[in-house]
């Protein structure tokens, strides 16, 4: 059997659970078991479960083996944000600036969050994201252009990669992390704070099925407030 990822593997216990083949509150075979039924190691195992676990469809108890939730937990859904409507919501004229746009291989974090090989190259975007033409936010991004190859042709003099990606590429999941962190010289001349000062980050990978897309780090400027709702 071929080696399947983690993430083709928590999607087909998720499955097995929306179907009732994994009842509610029923307990599920042990990782070893599950390791040699999807044919990979028992870690991609773990980690299948666990992103399960988190989204509150399974309950892990060490010794006491795993469980099918009685009640799933309601999951709060996150829509990506269209830059330019954060901008144009407060009123302002939005433009945006690209200062990179570049193929080029990315170190090896990143090829692994792309889930692509160390050689193959991506594509690498840095925008400033304007508002009344003073600096509103600041986004270094990686697509990998196996999943688009059609990006290098996109018109980003005309619209902003955040915005080409939302409206051309669908997605069906996608991890986010929220946090802060205190801005280095680059990130603080991009978005004209003082270097060192704490900016809002949002981390952001997604994928459509199997294929990793785009990952991304969002710098805000000081002052950003993250609204949403649930």
């Amino acid at each position: 059997m071929t080696k399947q990822s983690h993430n083709t593997v928590r999607q087909s216990m998720q499955e097995r659970i929306e179907t009732g083949e994994w009842a509610l509150g029923g307990l599920i075979p042990g990782e070893i078991e599950l390791a040699e039924e999807y044919g990979c190691a028992r870690t991609t195992i773990n980690r299948a479960l666990q992103a399960l676990a988190d989204a509150g469809m399974l309950v892990r108890k060490r010794k006491g083996g795993t469980r099918v939730c009685n009640m799933p937990v309601r999951q709060a859904k996150f829509s990506i944000p269209v830059v330019r409507e954060q901008v144009e919501a407060m009123g302002s004229q939005y433009r945006h600036r690209v200062l990179v746009n570049t193929k080029t291989t990315p170190p090896t974090s990143i090829a692994t969050r792309l889930n692509i090989s160390d050689s193959d190259k991506a594509l690498y975007i840095e925008t400033v994201h304007l508002a009344d033409d003073r600096p509103f936010a600041f986004e270094s991004r990686w697509i990998n252009l196996k999943a688009v190859p059609n990006i290098v042709d996109a018109p980003f003099k005309d619209i902003s990669v955040n915005e080409w990606l939302i409206r051309s590429v669908p997605f069906s999941n996608g991890d986010v992390i929220f946090s802060a962190i205190n801005a280095d010289e680059k990130i603080a001349d991009c978005i004209e704070a003082e270097s060192g000062t704490a900016v809002f980050v949002v981390d952001r990978t997604t994928w459509y099925k199997e294929e990793y897309i785009t990952t991304l780090k969002l710098y805000y400027k000081p002052g950003f407030q993250l609204y949403t709702r649930f």
